[in-house]
């Protein structure tokens, strides 16, 4: 009898092949219920995604299909387990499913869209573009394939982006290094937001986020770019358009800026002090009479 045989001997005479025929049919009938239970319990929604992966499994196991059989069943577990979220088995299970059926278009979308779960965007291009080569007028690939290049595109940007943040910030520490600029804590955030220093290539200039505080009204104005080869003049004289109409209680006209107190050419004759401070470094110095 056939299962008296030895692993790995051969069929000898007519009854040993007719029972391995026979085992081997019944194994493939079962392969086959075992795809359709999996199948029904997809159907019945994701409280039964675990049955379904146990039934082809199962199928899986009894190694009785032919290849394009047998990926049509790693394909099926590979979608279970994308709805479950588990994307690299789902990668996995499409990779296994295209070695034994390179045609098999759904083991192609499905590794695709593992692997663009998993943020594997030049593996997920890849899967869509041998899908498409199978199956070239396959729309919901050509939209996948879509939607990756355009998430490539926006990485690439961004990586961009960071690269030359990286290389400003360098530029801007190695300036600071050669000039012997200490920093100090930064100081009055709540008034101006987290800023910083920059570095002007072209010119070499550092330009500072300065806070100009009165103590005399108890206010502050704000220079987000303050050129270190600026006056403080031209920025207090366009500052005091603001600071006088605003204490002035009425309409302000250009031609009045020179009844301001707090133009800079009149800072010299009043009792008022303006505190400068730059935000970042913390560090700060007054300007009075």
């Amino acid at each position: 009898m056939a299962l008296l045989m030895e692993t790995g001997s051969n069929p000898v005479t007519d009854n040993e092949k007719a029972d391995l025929e026979a085992i081997s049919a019944l194994k493939q009938e079962s392969a086959l219920e075992l795809k359709e239970q999996g199948n029904q319990f997809v159907k019945k929604g994701k409280k039964h995604y675990s049955e379904a992966i146990d039934c082809y499994t199962r199928a899986i196991n009894q190694k009785a299909l032919n290849d394009f059989d047998t990926s049509i069943l790693y394909s099926n577990r590979a979608h279970v387990n994308l709805l479950m979220g588990n994307y690299r088995r789902a990668m996995q299970d499409s990779e296994e499913g295209i070695k034994l059926c390179s045609s098999n278009i759904k083991s192609y979308y499905r590794a695709a869209k593992a692997a663009f779960s998993l943020n594997l965007l030049t593996e997920a291009e890849s899967f869509c573009e041998r899908g498409l080569k199978e199956s070239p007028s396959n729309e919901e690939m050509k939209k996948l394939l879509s939607q990756i290049n355009t998430q490539i595109k926006e990485q690439e940007q961004k990586m961009a982006k960071i690269s030359q943040a990286i290389s400003s910030a360098k530029d801007l520490l190695t300036v600071i290094q050669k000039r012997q600029l200490r920093f100090g804590k930064p100081v009055y955030q709540e008034l101006t937001g987290v800023r910083k220093p920059s570095l002007d290539k072209k010119s070499g200039l550092l330009h500072w986020p300065v806070l100009l505080l009165y103590a005399e009204s108890m206010s502050s104005d704000f220079i987000e770019d303050f050129a270190e080869t600026d006056s403080f003049s031209s920025h207090l004289d366009i500052i005091s358009l603001f600071i006088y109409g605003k204490f002035a209680k009425k309409p302000l006209h250009y031609w009045k800026l020179q009844q301001s107190p707090y133009v800079f050419s009149k800072i010299t004759k009043e009792p008022l002090m303006f505190l400068a401070i730059f935000n970042y470094t913390g560090d700060f110095f007054a300007i009075s009479a």
